[in-house]
């Protein structure tokens, strides 16, 4: 799918169904809340949230605190969406409108959180690009959290294919410059009653 494709694919989405109407919609997002407990980060830590759409992990994360957040996102309607929501506390946050494939990070981040992009990548130039992105906007030492479909998960979300994940190809995908912290298998209960299993690994760039 081409960026343009990808682009009108994800407005139409946040332009035609409500937030609960999504199998990714989590009031809560528990586990990436743990995993990031987990990384002990200062509260002003540098984040960025990768493919955000309208999560609520923003909203926590301020609540939590944490004063540098960044969130990036395809869709203009979710993010959109999302400033709504959170009315004047939107100003707190830097929004980035971009296709993970083309952004260029102004900035080296404490922390890389995707729980929603990655998975969709299923071309070896886009997870190559990926990584050298993720890499490159990374400080040594920082902490790199990802949340992908597993074997067991479903092979299409909202219409598009995506790329499983065990532990192990995940681990594989991000040796060069990371070394694998934790990993936990995840069951999310979308609004729908169906389970998708989830893969979430914490790793640490090493150079």
């Amino acid at each position: 799918m081409t960026e343009t494709k990808r682009v009108k694919h994800w407005d139409k989405i946040y332009e035609t169904k409500q937030i609960t109407e999504v199998s990714w919609y989590q009031p809560s997002p528990k586990t990436s809340l743990d995993f990031i407990s987990s990384c002990n980060l200062p509260k002003n830590a540098a984040i960025i949230d990768i493919g955000a759409g309208d999560s609520f992990l923003v909203d926590h994360l301020l609540e939590l605190g944490f004063s540098d957040i960044s969130v990036l996102d395809i869709s203009l309607n979710a993010i959109n969406r999302a400033k709504k929501r959170l009315g004047e506390k939107q100003h707190l946050i830097t929004w980035i409108i971009s296709d993970i494939t083309e952004f260029i990070p102004d900035k080296k981040y404490d922390l890389w959180h995707d729980r929603a992009a990655f998975h969709f990548l299923t071309q070896k130039d886009e997870i190559n690009t990926y990584i050298q992105i993720v890499s490159s906007g990374l400080k040594s030492n920082a902490s790199l959290i990802i949340g992908a479909f597993s074997k067991n998960g479903p092979l299409k979300c909202s219409g598009i294919e995506i790329q499983q994940y065990s532990k192990n190809d995940l681990e594989n995908v991000f040796k060069e410059n990371f070394n694998l912290l934790r990993h936990q298998s995840i069951d999310h209960d979308t609004p729908f009653n169906t389970i998708q299993n989830f893969t979430f690994c914490s790793f640490i760039k090493n150079k």
